[in-house]
């Protein structure tokens, strides 16, 4: 038989890993690094659905204040042709500067009149709905200068990246619906529009008025449809990119609580230099109580200070034994009284006073210790 022939292939799984060092970013992101993007100014929010509020409002203020700025328009247009007969007889000794600077405040005054209510509402209506989109958090980070964001090589990977395609699909998806509903909202009004000249002046722009509103009115509740699907991929993709290796989980936990390793030899250096401390108030106890073999509790009771006994030491096993070791060092009674000794291990801390139902079987136990040592 012909010897099987093997062909081995070397590969690189280095290719194959995301992300550097850390691994795929398959962990949700934390707490705190969702704190850390949104004081950078990284949030989950759509440009598109705010312009269609946007729209929606202006054109339902404009619905609103037609007779208003209908009124406003045509009294600033008298005042400034009322005006022209001024002008012309100035203009043979040349225009004074007072009518020009005049004329243009009265212009501004009736311009800024008809704006306001825009301006304002406007605004307002912006700053709640971005409260509403990401909550309230003011961070000056986005403005500060970034010398990344003019590096040619970033700015042409942002160019031709993934983002940026998906931007121009939807560019060109909403300018396409917005253009199909212009045209069939301009439609339904076609027979409206050959009368224009045919009416008065204030009836056509009446008519205009409304005919645009309408319009404007479609334009922006399909752009609301196409920004609200824009919002729920932002949510999607916000939440993609904020994803983290476990690699990064533990550096952050690193940074954050501290080194487990480390915290650990704290905590063990914390309970060596508690069972010293223990170890040295042993023989200030009076008695050890003890299961025999299991657990030993060292008790202390001082009369004059008319506080209860206190447990000045207490521990199982190994320790147990070091505790009675050091009580007999010291010459100091030790007892066995099992229920009593699970008692007092199991619901009285190092340093607190014994409970009161305890306080009969713990004043047995120093009677007895009193009378084998002659103390009253």
């Amino acid at each position: 038989m012909e010897k099987e022939k093997r062909i081995c292939l070397e590969y690189n799984l280095q290719r194959f890993a995301k992300d550097g060092p850390g691994g795929e970013k398959t962990e949700p992101a934390t707490a705190k690094r969702l704190r850390d993007a949104r004081e950078e100014g990284k949030v989950a929010k759509s440009k598109e659905i705010s312009s269609a509020i946007d729209l929606i409002v202006l054109f339902l203020l404009l619905k609103l204040f037609m007779s208003f700025i209908s009124e406003n328009f045509f009294t600033a247009f008298r005042v400034f042709y009322n005006k022209i007969p001024e002008i012309l007889d100035e203009s043979i000794g040349g225009i004074s500067l007072q009518t020009v600077t005049t004329l243009l405040q009265v212009l501004i005054l009736y311009l800024l009149k008809i704006l306001a209510p825009f301006l304002l509402i406007g605004l307002i209506v912006s700053v709640i709905f971005g409260i509403v989109q990401v909550g309230w958090k003011v961070t000056t980070k986005p403005l500060k200068p970034d010398l990344k964001k003019f590096n040619p090589v970033n700015g042409f990977k942002r160019i031709f990246s993934k983002d940026s395609l998906f931007e121009l699909v939807k560019s060109i998806v909403k300018l396409a619906v917005i253009a199909v509903v212009a045209y069939k909202s301009i439609q339904s009004h076609e027979q409206q529009l050959f009368i224009l000249y045919d009416i008065p002046l204030m009836q056509a722009v009446i008519l205009c008025g409304n005919i645009i509103i309408d319009t404007g009115l479609k334009i922006a509740c399909v752009y609301l449809l196409v920004g609200f699907a824009d919002w729920v991929y932002q949510k999607l993709k916000f939440k993609e990119d904020m994803k983290m290796t476990k690699q990064e989980v533990k550096d952050e936990y690193k940074n954050t609580e501290g080194d487990p390793q480390i915290k650990g030899r704290q905590r063990q250096r914390m309970r060596e230099s508690s069972m010293r401390r223990m170890m040295q108030d042993v023989p200030k106890a009076d008695v050890v109580i003890t299961n025999p073999t299991h657990l030993a509790v060292a008790l202390k009771y001082d009369s004059d200070s008319g506080r209860a006994p206190v447990v000045v030491a207490k521990g199982e096993d190994y320790l147990a034994q070091k505790i009675k070791d050091k009580a007999r060092e010291y010459d100091i009674e030790i007892v066995e009284n099992k229920p009593l000794a699970r008692m007092l291990y199991a619901n009285v801390d190092i340093g607190a006073e014994i409970p009161p139902e305890l306080y009969q079987a713990v004043a047995e136990v120093l009677a007895m210790v009193y009378n084998l040592k002659n103390k009253q």
